[in-house]
């Protein structure tokens, strides 16, 4: 493999830091989706109605900041990258 081209030295640049920074919200909310499945289904017993409010909420607040993030999309130009 050329590792000049995709090697462990490749850093983001400085557009795809910003790429990042913009979607961090989203990221954010859904790793805390995330988290709130792990817990439900490491219950015992299964996942309480607490564990089932706590996923609704979580996937309702993924569903806001992506449709903010996607108008903000039609905003501003979009960096698409290839990863190999």
């Amino acid at each position: 493999m050329d590792t000049s081209v995709h090697g462990p030295d490749l850093e983001p640049s400085p557009a795809d830091l910003a790429v990042i920074e913009h979607e961090w919200p989203l990221i954010e909310a859904e790793l805390a989706l995330l988290d709130a499945e792990i817990v439900a289904l490491n219950s015992e017993g299964g996942p309480s109605p607490l564990d089932r409010r706590r996923i609704r909420r979580a996937e309702q607040r993924v569903m806001r900041v992506a449709a903010v993030l996607t108008d903000s999309l039609s905003e501003q130009p979009r960096v698409w990258k290839a990863v190999a």
